[in-house]
């Protein structure tokens, strides 16, 4: 009787494990979309991730694209979601575009700004001024990647305030590669840039005034959805309604991961010592 009970309890247990398996097997993968070169959108993108894969039980798959791509992706169901739509100036061109195919889920984070960010030591303080050091900041200013809403406004601004200058396009690590090289000989550097970003607790920058408004004021970042996810994943969806960060808190995932740790490391890290801020958003 001992045996044939276990033996039961061993099949009930396979059966059980199975069908733990099969429940898993049938939810959705989640798909989201984020720029590789945005140390905030690696960032805030791998955290929410991981909430997804620990406590709603989903298969996540990240997708590294440029901006434009981004915006495309969640607006033709291609990707399920994004945490890096800036608005309402920087993304408010592919906002216009696409705001009929996506939902505005949340603001995941406040008090964003995008600009042109020179070292403190530079004596430009305006946009304008750049123009009268042209050969000190040999005529250029680094960028990122051409499709990023910052390059956009920057050509703008090229055009707003009548400079002779070239907007070199590249990535978030090659921007930095260029500001390090730039302060480590104290030599003049702009480039675009913005907050939060993991930059300003390293060095000692500021941004150029922008009298003309051409970069607009105080932003935010949103969270976006393809309109197929609330009923592909309604955990998922509620969870992404709620997601947003405290000031300040992204900032401690985007150091971690520029010191060495990888994304996701960086992201299980942090929610293992903030379990209370996880469960608010569940």
């Amino acid at each position: 009787m001992r045996a044939i009970k276990k033996l039961l309890g061993i099949g009930m247990g396979l059966a059980l494990s199975a069908a733990a398996s099969l429940a898993l097997a049938a939810k959705p993968i989640i798909t989201i979309g984020y720029v590789d070169g945005w140390a905030d959108s690696v960032a805030t993108t791998h955290t929410a991730a991981e909430v997804i894969r620990q406590k709603l039980g989903y298969e996540v798959k990240l997708m590294p694209v440029a901006a434009g791509i981004m915006w495309q992706g969640v607006a033709r169901g291609k990707l399920d979601a994004m945490l890096s739509a800036w608005l309402p100036a920087t993304h408010g061109s592919y906002y216009e575009k696409m705001k009929n195919d996506v939902v505005d889920l949340n603001v995941n984070t406040p008090d964003a700004r995008i600009g042109l960010i020179v070292p403190q030591y530079v004596t430009a303080n305006t946009i304008s001024d750049l123009q009268a050091q042209k050969d000190a900041f040999a005529g250029r200013i680094v960028g990122i990647d051409a499709g990023a809403g910052v390059m956009l406004k920057t050509d703008e601004a090229i055009k707003a305030y009548g400079l002779d200058y070239k907007l070199v396009a590249s990535s978030g690590s090659g921007m930095i590669a260029e500001l390090i090289r730039a302060e480590k000989d104290q030599k003049p550097i702009a480039v675009t840039g913005w907050i939060p970003h993991w930059m300003f607790a390293k060095w000692k920058l500021k941004f150029l005034e922008d009298p003309k408004g051409v970069y607009g004021g105080s932003e935010h970042v949103n969270t976006m959805a393809n309109p197929a996810l609330e009923e592909k994943a309604k955990p998922v969806w509620d969870f992404l309604k709620k997601f947003a960060w405290q000031p300040g808190e992204v900032n401690e995932v985007m150091l971690a991961i520029e010191e060495g740790k990888k994304p996701d490391q960086a992201a299980q890290d942090w929610l293992k010592a903030h379990p209370e801020r996880m469960n608010s958003w569940l």
